[in-house]
């Protein structure tokens, strides 16, 4: 029987299935690089005004935050943005917006959401108003007793 060698620096041994072995698969990364293909027309639109880092700040798109996946991300500032379509005024949808919106601030992170709407009317606006958030501070401290914005309380409205 032939006697397979070692992984080299940088290789991951092969499981028995061939591939990355169970453990280290990151189904949530997948997840994330399917939807960067599939983004919606108003999620385009802001991303490419987001996108090379305008006024130096860095953003990126579908980004994995724990189980959940942002819409877009700045790192510098933990700002996380939802651009939200008719989808999430339907179902449970809400419901599941407002436990997520808890997660992510109880995570430090600030969540602004956007409607589609708003993007597809103004794009540049809609960037350019990002940008001043993530430039702006963000870190604000959680009051005693607060609770979790609904889906609606951080949109971009006009």
């Amino acid at each position: 029987m032939a006697q397979e060698n070692p992984p080299r620096d940088g290789e991951v041994a092969r499981s028995a299935g061939g591939g990355v072995p169970q453990k280290l698969r990151r189904p949530e990364v997948y997840e994330a690089r399917r939807a960067r293909r599939e983004m919606s027309l108003p999620e385009v639109l802001l991303w490419q005004r987001l996108k090379g880092s305008p006024q130096g700040i860095a953003f990126r798109k579908q980004h994995p935050i724990g189980s959940y996946r942002a819409d877009f991300y700045c790192a510098a500032a933990k700002l996380v943005i939802e651009v939200d379509g008719m989808a999430h005024d339907m179902g449970d949808r809400p419901q599941r917006d407002t436990a997520r919106n808890a997660w992510l601030a109880g995570a430090g992170y600030e969540i602004v959401r956007i409607a589609a709407a708003d993007v597809l009317k103004n794009a540049d606006e809609a960037a350019q108003r990002i940008v001043a958030l993530a430039a702006a501070p963000l870190h604000r401290q959680p009051e005693e007793g607060w609770r979790s914005p609904s889906p609606q309380a951080g949109r971009i409205e006009e």
